[in-house]
């Protein structure tokens, strides 16, 4: 099984924030801007004014979100039969489909988040930083070109759907149940973390930057094992007596990593969904 590290909602570059940790410890993983989806901010189900007040106005609940990927039920209202997908294409579905990424593997999502709070009848940010968080998975069940293959009418939403201007448009379906070695109880193939915890943090706690992040120490790429993908690099990593930190890119969307080489891997993400979901 390959576990991808996929970068995905509000970060400085696309929506210019971060998605907010609520006060009570929900993750909101808000969907970037997209004025060419059919789905705008007020169709999700989504604290009031919330996307408005973050962002100072500059996005307002009428414009359109990139609801991808798309994976808690309750997000929107659905069509009979729906099920959880995500999208990608370009460079990033590149590397997706040269790192041999298909049915089995696992994306574990993560983004920018940060504390708000609601004061005088607003949201804001706390003073605390932003932070790389794991927000949520998709076990992938069918991977569909969006060029050659017929979509389901409940698919028809989704905003890569009817895409012919993204080059090598892909979508990957999600398993109705995820399947890992050791799972004691079935879990649905996709989802998302329901509320912050340390151990879904990536940035190190006393990070100089998001990037800088702190990994199980099985992630260290020794023994001539191919690293996590984009990071190649040795300066990169380095090895803690109890973690292994590493300097993130900063650029790129999909970092693949291949458990036949890191078995720690499977027992991992089965305790991170399992603890967490």
């Amino acid at each position: 099984m390959k576990i991808i590290l996929s970068r995905k909602g509000f970060d400085s570059s696309a929506g210019g924030y971060p998605s907010p940790i609520l006060p009570d410890g929900r993750l909101l993983s808000l969907p970037i801007p997209d004025q060419q989806s059919p789905v705008t901010y007020d169709d999700i189900d989504l604290p009031t004014n919330i996307v408005s007040d973050l962002t100072g106005n500059k996005i307002s609940g009428h414009d359109g979100a990139h609801l991808d990927p798309d994976v808690l039920p309750e997000s929107t209202k659905r069509q009979v039969g729906w099920r959880s997908l995500f999208g990608q294409f370009g460079a990033a579905q590149s590397h997706l489909r040269n790192q041999g990424v298909g049915p089995g593997d696992l994306f574990l999502f993560f983004g920018l988040f940060r504390r708000s709070e609601h004061k005088d009848g607003r949201w804001q940010w706390s003073k605390t930083p932003p932070k790389h968080v794991l927000w949520g998975w998709l076990q992938i069940a069918e991977v569909w070109s969006a060029e050659t293959t017929r979509l389901p009418d409940w698919a028809q939403s989704h905003p890569h759907a009817g895409r012919e201007d993204l080059a090598g448009n892909t979508l990957y379906l999600a398993r109705r149940q995820l399947k890992l070695p050791g799972l004691a109880h079935p879990l649905p193939g996709a989802g998302a973390f329901p509320n912050f915890k340390p151990e879904l943090q990536l940035t190190a706690p006393d990070a100089r930057n998001v990037s800088q992040w702190r990994l199980p120490r099985w992630f260290y790429p020794s023994q001539g094992r191919p690293p996590l993908s984009y990071h190649q690099r040795p300066e990169r990593w380095q090895q803690k007596p109890r973690w292994c930190e590493l300097q993130a890119a900063a650029r790129g969307q999909e970092f693949v990593l291949d458990s036949a080489h890191y078995p720690q891997a499977n027992r991992w993400v089965r305790q991170l969904i399992s603890n967490h979901c």
